[in-house]
This record gives C-alpha cells, sequence and structure tokens, in this order.
C-alpha cells in the first residue's frame, strides 16, 4: 500500500508516501505504552502547557496549515484558515488548557466512609482514527481533552490526507511534545484493525463510515476497551410555517454548501412545511445557483471540488436515483466537465422515502427538500432516519422552536442556527450516527477512568 497526496482540482499528484512498516509500528506502540506512564505523571500545569503552546503554534502557521488543507483534500481556502478549521483548532486547544483543571477536579461524594470521592485517571494509549473532511479539526478535537487527561495518541488519518496527517506530528514535535506523545501512523485499514485490538491501546476514537465504525466497535468490544464513535449524519433542517425565511434559507444553503457538502452535520435534509415552501424553494434555489465552483485556492471562488473521484461518481448515482424514483431537479445535476472532482450545485425537490436523497446521507454539494403538510408532519420525517447526529428547526417563537428541537431524534438540535461544533458543547449522535460525546466536559470524560474512592 501507498499512500498519494493529490490535489483535487486538478487531479495532480503532490507526493506519495510509504506506509509504516511492521518494525515501525511496533516501535510506536512500545513508545506509546511507555509513555503514557510518564505522561500521566506529568504535572496537570505541564500537560495544558502543552495545548497553550500547540495553540499558539497553530495561529502562527495559520497560512501554511490552511494551504495544505485546500491543496490536499480540496476546501476553500477561506475556510480552511479561518474558524472553520485551523483556527478553531487553537480554539479547542486553549478552551481544555483553561477548563480541564475543573473539568479533571475530584468530586466529593457522600457515603459511610470517612471520605468518598470520584477521581479521574486516564486510561492510557487512545487509537485516533480520523477522516479526510476535516483533516485538522477533527484530530484536535479528540487529541486536546485525552491528551490534557493524561493519555498518550495514536492517529491513523484518512488515506488521502498524508501530508496533513504528518503535518500534525511535526506540529507536537515543534512545541517540545515527549517522545510518544502524539504519533502518526501511515496504514491501512487492515493494519488499523490490528492496532485496535493490540492490548496496549486501551481506547479507540473514531470518525469516519457506518462501516467502518460497526467493524471499528466490533473489535474493540470483542476485546473489552472503550470505543467513541461519530459517524454519519442525514441532518434535518425544519422550516416551519412562521420561519424568517431569508434567514433560513442563507443559513440553510451557508450549512449545506460548506466544504462543498461534505460535512457530516451539514443540513442534508430540508423539510417544509408546505404553506411557505414554494417561497423557501425559490429562496433557496437562487443561493444554490449563485455558487461558483472553482480552484479552491481562488477568493472568488464559493463552491470548491469533491475530495476524491469516488465519492463524485457515488453522489452522482444517488441523485440520479432519486431522480428516477420521482424527485424534481431544479438545478446542477451534474459532475463539472474539466480537470478535478467538481460537482455542479444542485438542489432536489419534492424528495420522498425509497429515493437515496431521502434514506442516505448525501455527502456532496446536494440540498434536498422534503414537502410536509404541517409542524406534526415535519417532526415524523425528521425522525423518520437512521441517523441521528445533528438537526435544526426555524419558528419565529423561540419557545416553539425549543419544543420542537427537544423533540427531535438527534445528538444535537439547534433553534434559528447553524448546526456546529464548537468546543464548549458536546458533540456526538444517535441512533446509525455513532454514541459517545466529543468536545465540552463529556469529551474530556470520555477518554477518563471515573474511579470512586473510599477512605475509612
Amino acid at each position: 500500500m501507498t499512500l498519494q497526496s493529490i490535489d483535487p482540482a486538478t487531479g495532480n499528484v503532490y507526493a506519495t508516501f510509504a506506509p509504516t512498516s511492521a518494525t515501525a509500528l511496533e516501535q510506536a506502540l512500545a513508545s506509546a505504552e511507555r509513555t503514557a506512564i510518564t505522561w500521566a505523571a506529568q504535572p496537570l500545569t505541564t500537560r495544558l502547557a502543552l495545548l497553550r503552546a500547540l495553540a499558539r503554534r497553530l495561529r502562527a502557521e495559520r497560512t501554511r496549515l490552511a494551504r495544505l488543507i485546500t491543496d490536499e483534500m480540496g476546501k476553500l481556502s477561506a475556510e480552511a484558515e479561518a474558524e472553520a478549521e485551523i483556527d478553531k483548532c487553537a480554539l479547542v486547544c486553549d478552551y481544555y488548557a483553561e477548563h480541564a483543571a475543573t473539568q479533571l477536579a475530584d468530586i466529593p461524594l457522600t457515603s459511610d466512609a470517612s471520605r468518598s470521592l470520584l477521581a479521574h485517571q486516564p486510561l492510557g494509549v487512545v487509537l485516533a482514527v480520523m477522516p479526510w473532511n476535516f483533516p485538522f479539526w477533527q484530530v484536535l478535537r479528540c487529541a486536546a481533552p485525552a491528551l490534557a487527561a493524561g493519555n498518550v495518541v495514536l492517529l491513523k488519518h484518512a488515506s488521502n490526507v498524508p501530508r496533513c496527517a504528518l503535518a500534525i506530528a511535526e506540529l507536537f514535535t515543534a512545541v517540545d511534545a515527549p517522545e510518544g506523545v502524539f504519533q502518526t501512523l501511515l496504514i491501512d485499514a487492515e493494519t488499523a484493525e490490528q492496532v485496535v485490538a493490540d492490548p496496549r491501546v486501551r481506547a479507540v476514537s473514531l470518525t469516519g463510515s457506518e462501516r467502518a465504525g460497526r467493524r471499528v466497535a466490533g473489535i474493540a468490544g470483542a476485546n473489552l476497551k472503550k470505543s467513541l464513535l461519530e459517524l454519519g449524519g442525514a441532518d434535518a433542517c425544519v422550516i416551519l410555517e412562521d420561519a424568517d425565511l431569508e434567514r433560513a434559507a442563507e443559513t440553510g444553503a451557508r450549512s449545506r454548501f460548506i466544504n462543498a457538502g461534505q460535512s457530516c452535520i451539514a443540513a442534508k435534509r430540508f423539510i417544509v412545511v408546505e404553506a411557505v415552501a414554494d417561497d423557501f424553494v425559490a429562496r433557496l434555489q437562487s443561493r444554490v445557483e449563485a455558487l461558483v465552483p472553482g480552484d479552491p485556492r481562488d477568493p472568488a471562488t464559493t463552491l470548491a471540488p469533491l475530495a476524491r473521484a469516488d465519492l463524485r461518481e457515488t453522489l452522482h448515482q444517488q441523485v440520479e436515483q432519486s431522480r428516477t424514483a420521482g424527485a424534481e431537479l431544479r438545478c446542477g445535476g451534474q459532475p463539472q466537465p474539466g480537470p478535478g472532482w467538481f460537482y455542479a450545485p444542485t438542489l432536489l425537490d419534492r424528495v420522498g422515502p425509497g429515493m437515496p436523497a431521502y434514506d442516505d446521507e448525501l455527502f456532496g454539494p446536494v440540498a434536498t427538500v422534503i414537502r410536509v403538510a404541517d409542524e406534526a408532519a415535519a417532526l415524523r420525517v425528521a425522525n423518520d432516519s437512521r441517523f441521528g447526529l445533528g438537526g435544526s428547526v426555524w419558528s419565529a417563537d423561540a419557545a416553539r422552536g425549543e419544543r420542537f428541537a427537544r423533540a427531535m431524534a438527534c445528538g444535537a438540535a439547534f433553534v434559528n442556527g447553524l448546526v456546529k461544533s464548537d468546543p464548549r458543547l458536546p458533540f456526538g449522535g444517535i441512533k446509525d450516527s455513532g454514541y459517545g460525546r466529543e468536545l465540552g466536559a463529556p469529551g474530556i470524560a470520555e477518554f477518563l477512568n471515573l474511579k470512586t474512592l473510599w477512605i475509612a
């Protein structure tokens, strides 16, 4: 197996990398096991100082790292450099540097003992299996709390972003992280499964596909170790009849087409009450048609390419199958001619059950509209999905919106706003979108042994 770094906008190969050898992999696992003991014994102030140094380094190298993301997976330069990626990575490091001391403090408990408490202890070696769509953010939102808690991290990144994977490891070297605290492994899926099963690895955090999640969870379960899964999503964006249609269309378009639609928490299913459907669809369509595909390094470009050729092929098959089943194509619906893996910004209307656009996750620049009679029907359709990552609802009545959001079957529901991950807010899904939570206080707890102490 070799790993290639390819420009999605042109198809040109930047570099080819040999995989981590069996000898090097064994050395990495042994180093991680040794360092897990010494890193956990370090004062918390030392561990948090590393996160602060990492945040400073990320900001100092923002432009270079953002360009690397754009070159390797095609993200728009503005999205890679601003809070959507690099700056957000610095924020998550700062967040845990500021709050981990409180989150890791002993919790007094009442019992028949003279003193009893809940202590927080690290698990040891954590394997992070991460995707390509946010190649820095996904890694750092796992690594920052894990390291603050006293664990060490091994990274198995997606095979199409090897330069990003190596750059993250180089950041840790640049801030003088102890050897073995963070290591990148250039390995394939089969080797990664062997690492999951290795007794030196005590937990695994995976962000990726349903298939990968089921496989990794099965191996982790068979070996009695912790797993955390953040899988796909088909988030509902519900437009009630009293919604601010202009704001909803503007925010909805941004949510759906950020990162060329390659986001788990994008607004993938616009569920619109029939009374305002024509008006909303017209507003949304005008924004979709205004998107400009092109070189992601050009500031004038507003829609990036897909990250790989196979992703574009799968997306187009889903669009065609949905059209054949009765979906109405309002715009787009075709791969863009020329070099690179571009897909025309697309809007499908009158989507219904049995169509890929209704039942499955469309990971690309395709918005789908499902028309419903009323609020009750909107909730039924929103929850009629095997996924349960995020969702949003739009209403002029905030209390009504909150009631609706509470009833949505998902891990995070937003009222009159863009669904996003935030270092301060727990993030994760239910159903086929996975389990466990990243970020916030629950995010650090995922990588801890919660030990009860009873003292007579």
